[in-house]
């Protein structure tokens, strides 16, 4: 890719995309520009990977194609009104503040360009991320090609409509909370049973990693098929799914995700 990527903010998610179109070779490292409050953060990265470093948002605006906007929503607003006078039409805006939606970006710079917003998640600090991302009228669809490879560097990415990111929040978004509360309690459950916790720890997480695998590698199969390969009649599964089912656990995730996603919905920022 040449275009040129400024990266507003280089915090966790910020450094971790950094890390992952470099390290794909999806954008050289040169093309890079990189711009923090808190310099150290960028020097880092320059000592790192060899980015450029720019020492105000009027520089990096001015010497970017595309922006990342990577900073806390809180910021959004006091972010935007510093680029406003810097931006050029056919710049894209990317950005992946939490519960900022379209509609807010636009009304903030008090014009309309291209703009697309990402709800990216916290595996992407391991270059396993799950990334929904979604556009205004003005993006063009070479445009969005170049957003989906790049959050494609730090794992899965797909286009959403923007009306469905509420519901990608409360799923991906906050989805890793939910996963690792499940493998804490199977952690938990093998003690009870008598395991050392390291050791249960260990059998959890390989259990895990091997089952996301299989699931990988046997993407023809449904999930319940898959199920299905693990229970025998009458075996020890089956009886320990009986209890699952008779507690209501399928019921419980989803309507726990359904909160989560209307609690997104009531949190947005939208003017």
């Amino acid at each position: 890719m040449d275009d040129r990527i400024g990266f507003v903010g280089t915090g966790n998610m910020g450094s971790a995309l950094i890390r992952g179109v470099i390290e794909s070779k999806t954008v050289q490292a040169s093309h890079i520009n990189g711009f923090d409050v808190i310099e150290s953060q960028v020097d880092k990265l320059v000592g790192e990977f060899g980015i450029n470093k720019c020492l105000s948002l009027k520089e990096l605006v001015e010497k970017s194609d595309v922006i990342i906007i990577a900073v806390k929503p809180q910021n959004m607003a006091e972010v935007l009104d510093a680029m406003r006078s810097s931006l050029r039409p056919e710049q894209l805006i990317i950005s992946i503040a939490a519960g900022i939606s379209i509609d807010f970006i636009e009304k903030q710079l008090g014009f309309s360009m291209p703009i697309i917003r990402v709800m990216p998640n916290t595996p992407a600090l391991v270059l396993q991320g799950a990334s929904a991302l979604a556009k205004n009228a003005l993006v063009s669809e070479e445009q969005m090609k170049k957003a989906i490879k790049l959050f494609g560097a730090v794992g899965f990415a797909c286009e959403v409509d923007e009306k469905l990111m509420d519901a990608v929040t409360g799923l991906s978004g906050s989805g890793p909370a939910y996963v690792l509360l499940f493998l804490e309690a199977l952690t938990d459950a093998g003690v009870l049973a008598g395991l050392p916790r390291n050791l249960a720890r260990d059998l959890v997480v390989q259990t895990a990693i091997g089952t996301l695998e299989m699931v990988t590698q046997k993407d023809n199969l449904h999930f319940a098929q898959l199920k299905d390969m693990v229970t025998s009649p009458g075996g020890t599964t089956i009886h320990a799914l009986e209890i699952m089912e008779k507690k209501g656990l399928r019921g419980i995730i989803m309507e726990a995700i359904k909160r989560a996603s209307d609690r997104s919905r009531e949190l947005q920022m939208k003017d």
